[in-house]
């Protein structure tokens, strides 16, 4: 029996590392996934809205999300979130931490195709209850299909009275969609075999508890580009 443990443990240990470094590996893939969806969609020419971008507290890319048969059918995706860095969301923008989406309403919505989904934050308050619990949709923060287009004036309106703005992206077509019933979790496993450690998705995007892994290097690297500076009214940011 003694013989038997030991053989165990052995192929324990040996096996271990494999194991750790093939979800490493999913997850920076995930991560590089990210930053090629949100570089094809601030490309095309009908896209999110400047100055939406612009006024946005955090960014959180989705790819791929595919619909599963459960019941009356759902839902699930794993992406990433980043925001801006600093006390008052106006510093660069920061290291990612995982984020995982389920529900079943837009289950409905995808057709069975991979949808990728793209959210925009658009206060403090909802950026802070995305990073520390899990968020529904509709419920715990108030949300609405984002509006199209880099001169789309009237989104103003819009961008005051929604705490996330939701796109989505299906065979090639981008537009706004509701994820209204969907909810947002931190995704602290993923975080841990990014990171190689714990650490939790305020410590990663409010605290700068890790740099940015080269896997999201595109993804932060584009927003930087894309939106330097956060142009809300600072009075909304205290």
């Amino acid at each position: 029996m003694r013989k038997l443990w030991c053989t165990l443990a052995a192929t324990f240990l040996i096996a271990y590392p494999f194991t750790t470094s093939s979800a490493q590996r999913r997850e920076n893939e995930r991560l590089e996934n990210a930053g090629s969806v949100l570089e094809e969609i601030l490309n095309v020419p009908d896209d999110i809205p400047s100055d939406l971008l612009g006024k946005a507290e955090c960014v959180i890319v989705v790819p791929s999300v595919v619909k599963f048969a459960i019941g009356f059918g759902g839902s699930y995706g794993r992406g990433a979130m980043t925001c801006r860095s600093g006390a008052n969301f106006t510093g660069p923008w920061s290291a990612p931490t995982l984020i995982a989406v389920e529900g079943g309403s837009f289950g409905l919505q995808l057709g069975g195709q991979a949808t990728d989904f793209i959210l925009l934050v658009m206060n403090p308050r909802g950026a802070n209850s995305i990073l520390r619990s899990k968020v529904k949709l509709g419920a715990d923060a108030a949300a609405a299909a984002g509006p199209k287009g880099r001169n789309a004036q009237a989104s103003t309106d819009l961008a005051l009275r929604a705490e996330i703005l939701t796109y989505s992206r299906s065979r090639g077509l981008f537009a706004g969609v509701s994820l209204e019933g969907s909810t947002l979790r931190p995704d602290n496993g993923a975080n841990e075999d990014v990171y190689g450690r714990k650490v939790t998705g305020v410590q990663i995007v409010r605290e700068g508890a890790v740099q940015t892994p080269a896997a999201a290097s595109k993804m932060i690297s584009l927003l930087n580009t894309e939106s330097p500076n956060n142009t809300s009214d600072p009075v909304s940011l205290r």
